[in-house]
Parts: structure tokens; sequence; C-alpha cells
């Protein structure tokens, strides 16, 4: 294990499975004690909410904080799994009391969790599917960066990495079949508007030694909620690539240890910036260099 974030504490919404838990399993081997939430604490109780229809059905999904800390834990890493559901502001709260009341402070925040409305029409879309998906995506982000940035700004050292995706790109003509039948719009819409709420924190904090940057896939992660969310059929179009969760893990990591007065405001792509700053992607322990990765999932 390596020791790039020996004495920090992080924390990382949305890390019971998937992107936020590979993050998580990242910062922890490189010395972090990493503060993980989600929704669900106990194994065999997760549920997936990444389409309409299953949030109203309950659709079981793998993956709790207790496993991924369990994992932390065995490899020698800190981790302290809180419950919070992004979509309600008491929650966000209560998560963050209990945070602070457990570590003390924050260095890092990662706001990773964030919900979609896959296999739904824009019209279809109902008034409180619309909300919860800002909610969750910008506003519970928005919350968590206003709840803790002052603490950082008073300390003159902080980072925040705010996951972003591909989808918040204007779709082009010809619209291809995953923009058109894949029930992304307002998924990316929010995304979107992460990507100018966090350059506009980012120029507000600026020399602050605070910054707020933010990286999304430069493709798609398959992830175990990436699987059930419907786009299946759209992984044989013709330039669809998929990249390693542990290239998520490694940018992230890239940007919670930069200097930051240098490196603030950014709306990048994981491992294309990862190659930009000739930085190479490490297994989630950090003992080797990623090689012959395979999906999360498959």
């Amino acid at each position: 294990m390596g020791q790039e974030l020996a004495g920090k504490i992080a924390l990382v919404t949305g890390a019971s499975r998937g992107i936020g838990e590979a993050i998580a399993r990242r910062f922890a081997a490189e010395g972090a004690t990493v503060i993980i939430t989600a929704r669900t604490m106990e194994p065999g109780t997760g549920r997936f909410g990444g389409t309409a229809a299953a949030t109203e059905t309950h659709i079981p999904i793998a993956g709790s904080l207790k496993e991924v800390a369990a994992r932390i834990d065995a490899d020698g890493g800190k981790a302290i799994p809180i419950v919070c559901d992004m979509s309600d502001p008491a929650s966000r709260a209560k998560a963050v009391e209990q945070a602070l009341a457990a570590a003390g402070r924050i260095d890092i925040l990662v706001n990773n969790a964030a919900t979609g409305g896959y296999g739904q029409s824009w019209d279809q879309i109902s008034s409180a599917q619309y909300d919860r998906q800002w909610e969750t995506n910008l506003k519970g982000p928005f919350d968590l960066m206003q709840r803790l940035a002052p603490a950082m700004i008073a300390r003159g050292r902080g980072w925040i990495v705010n996951i972003g995706s591909k989808t918040a790109e204007l779709p082009t003509r010809p619209f291809n079949p995953f923009e058109k039948g894949s029930g992304v719009m307002l998924y990316g819409t929010t995304k979107a508007a992460l990507n100018r709420l966090t350059a506009g924190v980012a120029a507000e904090l600026d020399g602050t030694g605070v910054c707020v940057n933010e990286f999304g896939p430069f493709s798609i992660v398959w992830t175990p909620g990436t699987a059930m969310a419907g786009v299946e059929k759209y992984r044989s179009l013709p330039g669809w690539v998929e990249e390693p969760v542990e290239g998520m893990a490694e940018t992230a990591l890239a940007l919670a240890t930069c200097d930051p007065n240098a490196v603030n405001g950014l709306t990048v792509y994981s491992t294309t910036y990862l190659q930009e700053i000739g930085r190479q992607i490490r297994t989630l322990d950090g003992k080797d260099i990623l090689r012959n990765w395979k999906p999360a999932i498959d």
C-alpha cells in the first residue's frame, strides 16, 4: 500500500458498490481513513434505483457498506460506513453530522452518488422522478459542498471531486440509438448542470487552498448498476467502448492529491486525463499496474 493519502480523511458517497466502492478502496490503500456512505448498510438489502421502473418495484442489487468496509479492513485500510440517502436532505445532514463526529474533519469529498431514469422517454417522466434526479445528482453534491467546504477553507486545504458523465455532452446528429432510446436525457441534463456547478464553485474558491474538480468516464464503466440499467443492448454499437473501474479510482486519487491552488475547476474524462498527466492505472490495492482488466460484472 502507498501513502499518498496518509493522514487524510475522505468521504465518498454512493460507495456500496461500483465506482464509489472502487474509489474508496483505492483511497484506503493510499492511507486515507474513508467514510463511505450509501443507502444500503446490510448485505442482501440493496435495491436498484437506476431506472424509473426499479424505483417502484424494489429490484435487489448486490453490494452494501458493510461488505465494502470489510474488504477495506481486510486489505489493511480503515473505513467508516454511514447510511445516507442523497435524495433526502435530512439524511444528508445526519450523515455529515455522523461523519464529523466519527472522524473530526473531512479533507476530501467525493460526490459520486447519483441516480438515473433509464428506460423511460422524456414525456413519461413524472414530477416526482424529475425532482428526485435533480435532488440526488445536483442538489445533493451542492449541499455537501456547502456543509464541508467552509472548514476546508478555514484549514487552508481541501479537495472536492465531483463525478460527471459523458452524457452531459450535447447529442449530435445523426442521433445514435443510445440517445434515442435509452432514456438518458434527464440524467445527462443533471450532469451538464453539475459541470457548471463545479466550475462555478471552483472559481469562487480559487486561491483558498480548496479545489473543486470533476471527472467522468470517457465511455462507460460496466458496474453492477450499469448492468441492470437496461443498456446491455447498446454494447454492440459501433464505437462502443468500456473502461475499467480502476481508471475511475485512479483519476479520483489524482484529483485528491493535486495542488489545490494549481489544479482547480477541471471537467475532464478519467483515463484521458491520466494519459495527459502521465499517470498509470493501478489496481485498487495499489500494489500493481492494472493489466488485462475486465468489467466489474459481465
